[in-house]
């Protein structure tokens, strides 16, 4: 489905993938892995993320803009066409 990007991790790097973008960037030091996405608001991400030191799921926010902005991206141009963020392998 077109419109669509995911977010996995690897190793200690969240990733954040679409269409021919792969953007890696530093991801909470004991993270396991995403669970579901549960808002995407225009670069702003809440999810569900399990962890090592904690049993349950834990909701954890991630902000892409300054991440975006950093890399020198057009953040409107590549955030628009995205409609729907999922886990990758989820």
């Amino acid at each position: 489905m077109s419109g669509v990007a995911t977010l996995s991790n690897e190793k200690n790097y969240t990733v954040f993938q679409f269409e021919n973008h792969v953007i890696r960037f530093i991801a909470p030091y004991s993270l396991e892995r995403y669970i579901a996405v549960k808002e995407w608001d225009n670069g702003y991400l809440v999810v569900m993320a399990k962890y090592k030191h904690n049993d349950k799921l834990e909701e954890e926010y991630i902000d892409l803009v300054p991440i975006l902005q950093n890399l020198y991206f057009d953040v409107d141009k590549f955030l628009n066409p995205i409609k729907a963020v999922e886990v990758a392998n989820g």
